[in-house]
């Protein structure tokens, strides 16, 4: 029998953001795309680069660059096909983004919720939010048309 560990977002964060989106596409496809790490430039214009050598276990990390900022995450929970975690500390905002998949009836529902704390997010809450919300929704929309069209 597995364990596993749920980790969440900081319910605490002064900014907590959660959208989600439906994918007609099936669900191996849909992970595939979202956990290919290394490939996310391809896809997704919102991140120039993306290294990550695997494998896609908790302790892993990876780095990647989106808009101007230099990232290293940590994964902290995969169950395949079900969810993924990752977080950690950049530029002074510890973030925790939670990736959740579901299918029914050949749709896909991804939600993403991400927690954001630090100096910076305290000095500029609502600008940080919008911010956040703005990267997932698109983050969302490039997942979404990447699976449909393959």
């Amino acid at each position: 029998m597995t364990t596993h560990l749920t980790h969440f977002v900081d319910e605490t964060a002064p900014v907590i953001v959660r959208v989600s989106t439906t994918i007609n596409a099936a669900l191996a496809k849909v992970w595939d795309i979202h956990t290919d790490i290394g490939a996310w430039a391809t896809w997704n214009p919102d991140i120039s680069q993306a290294e990550f050598a695997g494998p896609l276990v908790p302790g892993e990390t990876f780095h990647w660059l989106t808009h101007g900022l230099d990232i290293t995450s940590t994964v902290r929970e995969v169950v395949p096909a079900e969810r993924i975690v990752w977080g950690g500390p950049a530029h002074g905002i510890d973030g925790v983004h939670v990736w959740m998949f579901d299918e029914k009836d050949g749709v896909v529902t991804v939600r993403t919720e991400e927690s954001w704390s630090g100096a910076p997010i305290e000095a500029q809450p609502a600008a940080m939010e919008q911010a956040l919300r703005q990267s997932l929704e698109s983050w969302l929309g490039h997942l979404k048309s990447e699976a449909e069209q393959r």
